[in-house]
């Protein structure tokens, strides 16, 4: 029974220990990258292959106009696009992870690949949200799909960031540890796109009249939600600094006056 113990006691430590092994980092960000490229292929393919009107078409049904002929597929370019510039957005989030990682673990990389496989559902996404009538019960269903697969995308990116920090001295470097000033700029990044692909979710079940608008609303809005991040995060840093040098200088002020009183006056 004691030797029983004693492995199982030697087993969870061999667990614990192969997580928290050091794996090649160059050799995740490699495979990453080269899974946000297949994927930004795929869908173009998606797009060459169903959204280019036919010639014939084109001369009966739009007299020769391919622009017009174009326009009718406006809502499956607009779905492209949504699409790619999501896997553009968590790609550049994962390259800004990795560049303050130092030292990847086995259990970083587990998550990378969790992530991973819900970047490579992308393509899945775009082809619902695409396909489906407008206003009709599975374009919602559709929508709410695309909406878990960024939010499972992007809540693993975010994971991988939270085990990085719980042995940061090993993982992070310095300027990026918690409590620093790009520690608070990652943590929100990382927060934006499960935040709110989790809220569009929510508003597709109550507003399920505006679900389209609402996700393409969050594809449009998210771009310049990171470039306002960043100016928000540097004037919250800045007016807490402020706030901490004023503090700071009252004090300095209060004991420079205790060290010019007497020791009567000080007493009194």
């Amino acid at each position: 029974g004691q030797r029983g113990e004693e492995e199982e006691h030697h087993s969870l430590e061999t667990f614990t220990f192969y997580l928290s092994e050091p794996l090649s980092k160059e050799r995740v960000e490699a495979f990453s990258d080269g899974v946000y490229a297949i994927v930004a292929t795929l869908l173009i393919l998606d797009i060459c292959e169903d959204n280019v009107p036919d010639p014939r078409e084109v001369e009966e049904k739009f007299q020769g106009s391919l622009l017009e002929a174009l326009s009718e597929y406006g809502p499956n370019y607009l779905a492209y696009f949504g699409s790619f510039v999501t896997i553009g957005l968590l790609w550049f989030v994962h390259h800004s992870l990795f560049l303050y990682v130092t030292k990847a673990t086995r259990l970083m990389g587990l998550l990378n690949i969790l992530s991973l496989a819900f970047i490579g559902g992308l393509p899945l996404a775009y082809q619902l949200t695409s396909e489906f009538a407008e206003k009709s019960h599975n374009e919602i269903e559709a929508i709410q799909v695309s909406c878990v697969i960024t939010f499972f995308a992007s809540i693993f990116q975010f994971a991988i960031w939270t085990t990085a920090l719980l042995n940061e001295e090993e993982t992070l470097h310095a300027f990026a540890r918690y409590g620093g000033k790009e520690h608070a700029f990652m943590f929100a990044k990382l927060a934006l796109y499960p935040c709110v692909s989790l809220g569009a979710f929510f508003l597709t079940c109550l507003l399920s009249e505006f679900s389209t608008a609402i996700f393409h609303l969050m594809q449009i809005v998210i771009p310049f939600a990171f470039l306002a991040l960043r100016i928000f995060v540097r004037i919250s840093l800045t007016a807490i600094k402020s706030a901490m040098s004023f503090s700071r200088q009252k004090v300095v002020l209060l004991e420079e006056e205790e060290a010019c009183l007497s020791p009567d006056e000080t007493l009194s």
